[in-house]
Formats: structure tokens, C-alpha cells, sequence
């Protein structure tokens, strides 16, 4: 049976887990404003992802890297101030946590403080320190692994992980090993990003957290969509994220027809008028 959204209980981290132990399966969308919150909320979402994709769909920016500490705060802000029943997960964006445990930290701090839940960033072995770091300071931590889009640089784009063998950055036993650590370090979830679909389903066999799988194939524990692609607002498409609305072409038909009834004097008419 369907639980009404209005009804369902406020999900929280401990939740995580127990949705592993019963094979039920975790939904994670993002979302960046209170707008949006308010609608994925109502449609029973889980998690909300306060991302750093907010650079790419909301900014205009070509890769995720511009976003700022501050800005990642201000939208998980927006976010919070709807009280979703869905936990909130807030994105550390580049340069936030890689310089040091004790930034990684403080960063953190800031996030929760502005409303996060939970946040979440990438990188396997060598990002250990900087999860073990905040998660004793009582901060749960979600890891990302795979096609990391912080890591732009040093894969040449955002290209698929874990084809190849090895454990050179990007190989699968190297992504393997990169699970383990975010697994040790005490990471509460894991996402796993394009990757083929038997490695992610051997990770997520082989770690006690759950994954979240963003084009991970099916046997992750959960599935995590970028709202935009997911509501076809977007004007690109990825062949991993389904388009479960056409919204960009709705919208440009809705404003079309506007624009078109303010130059023709057919709008506003008498019943949008005051007497």
C-alpha cells in the first residue's frame, strides 16, 4: 500500500540502514529551492539532494566546480525552511573538504547549520580522513564514488568508471577498495555514479551501508535523479537519467502563448482585471 505523503513519518539517517536490511528501496531527488522541496516532498521522495549540480542547471555553469561553500549554504537554507518530511542532504562543493579534515569540518558544521541533514562528498581512500573527521563530529556523512564530477579534471570530462581493471583511480578494484573506505570511515550511504551495472551490484552486495545509484543500473539500494533531467527541464539529455515529464516544452509553449496574447491585446481580460 502507497503511503499518503501527508502521513509518512520524517525520514531520518537511522532509516538508511534499516531500508538495506529490508531490501526497500531508497528515492533521492535534488532540489534547490523551496518551490521545488514542497513539490518533491508531497510526492514522497525520501531524500532531498541539496547538490552541486545547482551549478549546472541553475547557475549555467559547464561543470559542478564553481559553486561556492556559501551558495551551497544559501540553497540548503531555501530547502530547509519548507520542513521536508524527506531528509535533507547537502553537497560539500569542491574545495570545501579536500585541503583538510579540520576545514572538511568546519565546512560541514556549516551546511548542518544552515539546514542539511546529512551531507555528502566525493572520493573513496583518500577522502577516509576527511568522512572519519565529520562523522565524529556527530555529522552523518553520505559518500560518492565513480564518476566523481568534482574529479573533472583528471578523468577529461565525466566519463564512466570501472570498465578497466586495476586499482589505478577509476579501476574497478580500485573502486571497490574506495567503497570499503567510505564504508570503514563511517560514511551512513553511499553514491555510486556511472559505473557499469555488476560493479555497483557488487558493491552494494559487498558494503553494510546502502547505495544510492545514479547510472549504477537497478541493483543499487536506492536511485538518485537531478530533478531538471528528471521533469525534461533540461535542454540536455543524459542516457542514464529518464525524463518522467517534458516540462521545458511545456513551459515554452505556456510562455509562447503569453507573450503571443500581450501582443495581440487578447490578455488580460475582463476576468483578470479589477472593477
Amino acid at each position: 500500500m502507497t503511503i499518503a505523503p501527508s502521513s509518512r513519518a520524517k525520514f531520518t539517517v537511522p532509516m538508511l540502514a534499516a531500508r538495506k536490511a529490508t531490501q526497500s528501496k531508497i528515492a533521492m531527488i535534488t532540489a534547490y529551492d523551496a518551490t521545488f522541496t514542497c513539490i518533491v516532498d508531497a510526492a514522497g521522495v525520501d531524500i532531498i539532494l541539496v547538490g552541486d549540480s545547482v551549478a549546472t542547471v541553475f547557475q549555467g555553469e559547464r561543470t559542478t566546480l564553481p559553486v561556492t561553500l556559501w551558495e551551497m549554504e544559501y540553497h540548503t537554507r531555501l530547502v530547509a525552511k519548507t520542513r521536508p518530511r524527506a531528509m535533507i542532504v547537502g553537497d560539500l562543493p569542491f574545495g570545501s573538504y579536500q585541503v583538510s579534515p579540520e576545514l572538511a569540518v568546519t565546512h560541514s558544521v556549516a551546511l548542518i547549520k544552515a539546514g542539511a541533514e546529512c551531507v555528502k562528498l566525493e572520493g573513496g581512500i583518500h577522502m577516509a580522513s576527511a568522512i572519519q573527521a565529520i562523522t565524529r563530529a556527530d555529522i552523518p556523512v553520505m559518500g560518492h564514488i565513480g564518476l566523481t564530477p568534482q574529479s573533472y579534471h583528471r578523468m577529461g570530462g565525466n566519463k564512466v568508471q570501472g570498465r578497466t581493471e586495476g586499482i589505478d583511480p577509476g579501476g574497478r578494484d580500485r573502486l571497490i577498495e574506495d567503497a570499503y573506505a567510505v564504508e570503514q570511515a563511517g560514511a551512513c550511504a553511499l553514491v555510486i555514479e556511472g559505473v557499469p551495472a555488476n560493479l555497483a551490484r557488487e558493491i552494494t552486495n559487498k558494503v553494510s551501508i546502502p547505495t544510492i545509484g545514479i547510472g549504477a543500473g537497478i541493483d543499487c539500494d536506492g536511485q538518485v535523479l537531478v530533478l531538471h533531467d528528471a521533469l525534461g527541464l533540461s535542454e540536455r539529455t543524459f542516457s542514464f537519467a529518464k525524463a518522467y515529464a517534458q516540462l521545458r516544452s511545456t513551459s515554452i509553449d505556456a510562455i509562447t502563448k503569453y507573450v503571443d496574447e500581450v501582443r495581440t491585446g487578447v490578455w488580460p481580460d475582463d476576468s483578470h482585471t479589477f472593477h
